[in-house]
């Protein structure tokens, strides 16, 4: 599949491969995808942030992943559903981080040098993102491919996404015009 990728999509899946090792993540993850795309100052996935206006709210977008990795990777929406359990996660994830350090939720999910693998949600948004493709007509998946992708796959860099305007429907409004995202964004959301 690799070889459908565009010179801007291949940038984008080695950023993420640079983004774990910084990090010393164990793998490669959703997460990494989305730093590799904002650190894209050309192409269509710069275009779509810019001008939903997530460049200049980068900081937030990062801080919003730092905050989903101290619940464990969970998403709001996994927590306000805990919380109508009668769970509250952030008292759980204050008693994990004063009896084993702020952090201690992430931290497990580090290691040192090595070769990371990618995540099974990191290759189902790279599997997605050829789907997509292919449902366009294109030819080659580039890096819209892979933010259409992420915005499109259930989980914590969707819902960070979504918090910032940029979901499903309004990154493809933004990449191609009002002309037809909505058939698409829940076709691909269902799609497995």
């Amino acid at each position: 599949m690799f070889e459908r990728f565009t010179r801007s999509a291949r940038d984008v899946v080695t950023g993420a491969v640079t983004h774990a090792e910084r990090t010393d993540a164990v793998s490669v993850t959703e997460e990494h995808l989305l730093l590799a795309l904002l650190d894209r100052q050309e192409g269509r996935a710069a275009f779509a942030f810019a001008s939903l206006g997530l460049v200049d709210r980068r900081a937030d977008v990062e801080a919003d992943l730092v905050a989903a990795r101290r619940r464990g990777g969970l998403t709001r929406a996994d927590t306000d559903a805990l919380a109508g359990l009668g769970i509250d996660v952030a008292e759980i994830v204050a008693r994990v981080e004063e009896a084993h350090g702020e952090g201690a939720l992430d931290r497990a999910r580090r290691r040192g040098a090595g070769r990371r693998p990618f995540t099974r949600g990191a290759k189902d948004v790279l599997a997605r993102s050829l789907r997509i493709a292919v449902g366009r007509q294109d030819r080659f998946i580039g890096d819209e491919h892979l933010l259409l992708a992420l915005a499109a796959c259930p989980g914590v860099v969707a819902d960070v996404l979504a918090a910032h305007g940029a979901t499903y429907t309004t990154l493809d409004r933004a990449l191609h015009g009002d002309g037809g995202g909505e058939g698409d964004a829940g076709r691909f959301r269902k799609a497995g």
